[in-house]
């Protein structure tokens, strides 16, 4: 007779404590981006650390596996595939200002604020059903990136966030909308 083993479930006390943790630190950070004030250099390695860190703190809760209801290969590409037809027709996007630090910088941002908001966020409210947890990550993602780009920018921002939640549900993982954001974020900085 084999004894079934459970895997951790997002939702248990002992992880549900640690998720909620992550996500509020990890919120605060990304909304506090634009008040530092510091020299660019120590302000680039403060931004490299900070997204390394909600990244690898959002990849250590466990999760339990997700079923994806098509290939994740497809849902990366129609993902890919929006925003180019996004960045065509819409007008200048944001300026950054470019650095050596400024295409990796924005290709850990992205991973990391996936890990955080199509892993963690998502996941916790993946149990209220599919469209809760993409329209409430994508809402979340959305408020997160005022303080940095304005009220102005809050539709193509929850627009996008929408894009993605719908990825991590096609695709049943967060890596393909983490893909798509750092190819749009690269698109941005290469512009």
């Amino acid at each position: 007779m084999s004894a079934r083993v459970e895997s951790p479930r997002l939702g248990s006390a002992e992880h549900g404590s640690a998720t909620t943790i992550v996500v509020l630190v990890g919120v605060a950070v990304l909304v506090l981006r634009p008040f530092v004030d510091a020299a660019p250099s120590t302000r680039t390695a403060l931004f490299a650390a900070s997204y390394l860190t909600i990244g690898l703190a959002s990849i250590a809760v466990p999760l339990e596996r997700d079923r994806a209801r098509m290939s994740p290969g497809l849902a990366l590409l129609l993902g890919l595939g929006a925003v180019v037809v996004a960045a065509s027709v819409s007008g200048s996007p944001v300026r950054l200002p470019w650095s050596a630090a400024a295409l990796p910088l924005s290709v850990l941002a992205a991973v990391a604020e996936e890990a955080l908001f199509r892993r963690l966020v998502y996941g916790r409210l993946e149990r209220f059903g599919a469209a809760v947890a993409i329209v409430g990550s994508a809402l979340l993602f959305g408020l997160v990136h005022i303080p940095a780009y304005g009220l102005a920018a809050l539709p193509v921002d929850v627009g996008a966030g929408l894009l993605f939640g719908w990825q991590r549900w096609a695709s049943g993982t967060w890596a393909v909308p983490a893909a798509t954001h750092a190819f749009a974020n690269a698109l941005v900085v290469l512009r």
